[in-house]
């Protein structure tokens, strides 16, 4: 006869065996769980020690390249703008170092340096376009034409050009009168400032592009007026090229990639690299095919079809 006690006695020693279970069950399941998530985190320290040396490597790898170019810049764009004249353009957040470094090898390949027109962030302003428009009515010098559909930028960027570049070898290196009614007229209103002699009329011109894109109200416009001065350079001299960090390439505010989505990129270069000692020598060689009559969008950023012109032009022959 089974009693009381025992099945007192077998109840409680299967609620032990269960909790048993339950216990080796689930510090089984734990240690394999451990076991898993320490494997990964061993696979993925390995991962990120050869991800680390990868990255080292091809730091060391651009800096030597970079080593290499710079210290073969000077040779490699001798006399390639020789006879030549540039005129630079400083954008609003344009990088001045990289400017003032580009202007030096301009000048070591042989082309003259006339003087640098900064932009003023009000010229941008969307809210002074009817000023700018009749700024440029009122400045435009004979000889100079408006297209039926320009607007207020490509006028002023029309009449902005005329007072600093020109496409005649014979009148480069001369001021005029107009040229510098021009400038004044836009110095006084705040639109722009200069320094050197810009009004020399050069043969070629640089713009160097804003390092940040231009992003939020205003972005587009001021892109857009910028694309405007480009093109009116480009149309009044021998070659123009725009410059500027890979920034300016992206898409979403990059002037250099507002230029390579817009029918401007079939006639004005444009150097996504130009912040770099390599990217400058590029710089040369795209001003050097735009004498040739040649345009192209040369760097790493979207679109470019390039790092450099293929082939390369010959040294010692612009156009």
């Amino acid at each position: 006869m089974i009693d009381f006690r025992y099945h007192l006695v077998s109840i409680v020693a299967i609620f032990l065996a269960l909790a048993l279970g339950i216990i080796l069950g689930s510090t089984t399941l734990s240690q394999s769980v451990a076991d898993s998530l320490r494997n990964q985190a061993n696979d993925a320290k390995e991962r990120g020690d050869r991800l680390r040396d990868e990255n080292t490597g091809l730091s060391r790898q651009i800096k030597g390249d970079e080593q290499f170019a710079q210290a073969l810049a000077e040779q490699t764009v001798a006399d390639r703008l020789k006879g030549q004249s540039v005129v630079f353009i400083e954008t609003p957040g344009a990088a001045s170092d990289a400017l003032e470094q580009l202007s030096n090898l301009v000048q070591k390949a042989g082309a003259a340096v006339t003087g640098r027109v900064t932009i003023q962030k009000k010229y941008l302003d969307d809210n002074r376009q009817t000023e700018v428009e009749q700024l440029a009515n009122q400045l435009k010098p004979e000889g100079v034409t408006f297209a039926a559909d320009a607007d207020a930028y490509d006028k002023a960027g029309a009449v902005l050009a005329s007072a600093i570049v020109t496409k005649d070898v014979a009148k480069a290196g001369r001021e005029d009168a107009s040229g510098g009614a021009i400038l004044n007229g836009f110095k006084q209103l705040g639109y722009v400032t200069t320094s050197g002699k810009p009004g020399q009329h050069a043969t070629l011109a640089v713009v160097m592009a804003p390092s940040t894109p231009y992003t939020g109200t205003g972005g587009e416009t001021g892109n857009q007026a910028l694309l405007s001065l480009t093109t009116a350079l480009d149309a009044a001299d021998r070659g123009s090229a725009l410059g500027g960090p890979n920034t300016a390439a992206q898409k979403g505010g990059g002037l250099i990639a507002a230029l390579r989505g817009s029918d401007a990129e079939k006639n004005v270069s444009s150097v996504d690299v130009a912040d770099q000692p390599s990217g400058r020598v590029v710089m040369i060689l795209a001003l050097q095919e735009e004498l040739a009559g040649k345009a192209g969008q040369y760097g790493i950023g979207p679109d470019a079809s390039g790092y450099l012109p293929s082939p390369a032009p010959v040294a010692g022959k612009s156009g």
